[in-house]
């Protein structure tokens, strides 16, 4: 047998006399005369061949057979109802769906705290999985549906629909009390610029922009450390005399003992932007996400 032999409302009705343990209570439920009712589970006997359901007192008790298939069937309608429901509305009170996002370690920090805060108030069964994704595979990740969203400074994803929740700017972190950042007060930017020569850096493999930063301004060969996380950098600045290239509003959430150093570099300022498919843009659960996601971060 084949699933293509099968009709969904045989599994319907098998369902419901398995429930009811009664063929005309389950013929009630589905609106179906008993006849009718009776002669689906006499077609799905012949399909499945077994004999489903043995007569009993008051009713009607499964077999062997029908017990094992009692739960998954159960599962696949509960599925399929919750899939078909949602293409007409989405409840997030009532939701068990989960979201796939794309960000780095570093929008994790950023973003996730308000929003699982905000899942917890509104959609408490609405679960979130991240997956980190090469920005050259992002695009058709999102149109796959891999991926519901992707956060991110991400100019490479030009298929997708978009809207930039904020700006930023990469500025030059250090520990409080670097004798570096008494500079700021004596020197032009430009000339700012040119004393980051003196530094000594830690970059982030996996940020791409932070190391062509380094690069435009010829500090590639000051680099001693390379590490594969923007969350580890706060303690590694702390403990030495390194300095980092990363954007603002994420150091600006670091507890103290800290100080920002913002050189004139080019292409400092960046925007951070949510994306999605053209395709899944009229999905009820991705439209009222995305409302949430909106209202939460954009500047």
């Amino acid at each position: 047998m084949h699933i293509k032999d099968i009709d969904l409302n045989l599994l319907r009705l098998f369902d419901a006399v398995y429930r009811l343990r009664s063929v005309s209570r389950a013929a009630e439920a589905m609106d179906l005369t008993q006849p009718a009712a009776s002669q689906g589970l006499t077609r799905l006997r012949a399909l499945l061949g077994d004999p489903l359901f043995m007569r009993a007192s008051g009713g009607v008790r499964p077999t062997p057979r029908a017990m094992r298939l009692a739960e998954p069937v159960r599962q696949a309608l509960a599925v399929l109802e919750e899939a078909l429901g949602e293409s007409a509305g989405f409840d997030p009170r009532q939701s068990r769906r989960s979201f796939r996002i794309h960000m780095s370690d570093i929008g994790e920090g950023r973003f996730l705290p308000e929003l699982m805060k905000l899942l917890r108030e509104q959609a408490p069964g609405v679960q979130i999985e991240t997956l980190p994704l090469p920005r050259a595979s992002i695009n058709d990740a999102l149109d796959s549906g891999q991926i519901d969203f992707a956060f991110g400074f991400l100019p490479m994803v030009k298929e997708s629909q978009r809207v930039q929740l904020l700006k930023d700017r990469y500025i030059v972190m250090l520990r409080a009390g670097h004798p570096f950042v008494r500079l700021r007060g004596h020197k032009r930017a430009g000339a700012l610029t040119e004393a980051l020569q003196q530094l000594e850096f830690v970059c982030v493999r996996t940020h791409a922009d932070t190391l062509r930063t380094l690069q435009q301004l010829r500090l590639q060969d000051r680099v001693r450390l390379t590490t594969e996380h923007f969350m580890v950098l706060p303690s590694i600045v702390q403990a030495t005399d390194l300095a980092v290239v990363m954007p603002r509003t994420i150091a600006l959430g670091f507890a103290g003992g800290y100080a920002i150093v913002e050189p004139a570099f080019a292409l400092r300022d960046f925007a951070v932007s949510l994306h999605w498919s053209r395709r899944f843009e009229a999905d009820p659960g991705n439209q009222w996400l995305r409302a949430q996601i909106v209202r939460l971060f954009r500047a």
